[in-house]
């Protein structure tokens, strides 16, 4: 993985010349300038997917996230008593440890996406906003404009791993996107050194994956389909080279069967991931909110697939070559994807881990 670098003054031009990292082919870059009013760091410039630049002076104080991964971020960066709000909460049990139960403090605006005028009624100074391309995200095309948000004194940032993700030029082949999205966010909210350990902690392991299985060609890698269980089960929904999942997988040491695919979702056929013919089958469930609901829900994902007659043959199901891993740590942007890596590798590779003791 290449090391995450803070952008300099190009972050004015367009997306593709401030590419910040390698995973995601370019994302909005960061300016720490010289210590101002704001405190040590600032202020910090942020570019947004287009490459236009918002300035912070100081940290902001009031911040509303759009979901659960802006959320868990500004937990684990310790700035989560400035959170007043936010969309797509996480579900109980979701979150690790005490971050769980200081999630739950934070007020709900909407269960899905916040509404544009809650949003800006909110007396918010900061929006971090995961989705980017609002309109798909189901009933929200209403979202604020630049403008609106000005009016309501709302800065607008991005998590580049996701809302840029669509418009990236290149796949996200490791979590440098990822790393970007929470440095960036350790700088705007005065928070930096927690960010670089959060940074750390991830690279540690994923640095000792790579060790691991880094040399096995690509044309050798085992082959992976991630089962988006709660998507439905009427048409599968892929996660393509530009989703955060995409690296996750590769950073593993698998092969992603629907890498070929532009963008970060697709639908697709079963006729599609059956002629993939996966040697391996995630079960993507999203949290239920305890140990028991959770595993009912892998039990109904498995049973699916060894009863559908498109999938039932396929050798990953008759061999019960599954992986129970969470939605939210896979296809999320937050340091859980560096645990995630973790155990799809040592699942698919426990002989090249064995070895390596």
């Amino acid at each position: 993985m290449r090391p995450w670098k803070l952008c300099g003054v190009a972050v004015v031009v367009a997306l593709a010349a401030t590419a910040c990292g390698s995973g995601a082919g370019g994302g909005p870059g960061t300016d720490q300038g010289a210590p101002g009013k704001g405190g040590a760091g600032f202020p910090v410039r942020v570019a947004d997917c287009q490459g236009a630049t918002t300035t912070f002076a100081g940290a902001p104080r009031r911040i509303v996230t759009s979901n659960a991964a802006a959320l868990e971020m500004l937990l684990r960066l310790g700035a989560g008593d400035r959170v007043i709000g936010t969309g797509f909460p996480p579900g109980k049990g979701t979150l690790p440890g005490g971050l769980d139960d200081r999630a739950r403090k934070v007020p709900v605006l909407s269960k899905s996406v916040i509404p544009k005028e809650k949003l800006l009624g909110s007396g918010a100074d900061l929006y971090i906003d995961s989705f980017a391309a609002m309109k798909t995200m189901g009933g929200a095309g209403d979202a604020p404009t630049a403008e609106e948000f000005t009016a309501a004194g709302i800065k607008h940032l991005y998590l580049a791993s996701t809302a840029c993700a669509p418009m990236a030029k290149k796949p996200q082949r490791d979590l440098s996107g990822v790393e970007a999205d929470i440095k960036r966010l350790g700088a705007v909210t005065g928070t930096a050194e927690r960010a670089d350990a959060l940074v750390a902690g991830m690279r540690a392991k994923t640095g000792k994956v790579r060790r691991a299985v880094g040399d096995i060609p690509p044309g050798k890698r085992p082959t992976y389909f991630f089962f988006d269980y709660d998507a439905g089960t009427k048409q599968p929904v892929a996660v393509c080279r530009k989703q955060v999942a995409n690296a996750v997988i590769g950073q593993a040491g698998a092969r992603n069967v629907f890498e070929g695919c532009d963008g970060d979702f697709k639908p697709v056929s079963w006729e599609d991931v059956v002629a993939k013919n996966p040697d391996w089958i995630q079960l993507g469930v999203r949290n239920r909110g305890d140990a028991a609901a959770n595993a009912k829900a892998y039990d109904e994902a498995a049973a699916f697939l060894k009863s559908f007659p498109a999938t039932k043959g396929l050798a990953a199901v008759r061999n019960g070559k599954f992986l129970r891993i969470g939605s939210e740590r896979t296809t999320i942007a937050g340091v859980g994807n560096a645990d995630t890596v973790e155990e799809i590798a040592h699942t698919i590779h426990p002989a090249r881990f064995k070895a390596a003791r």
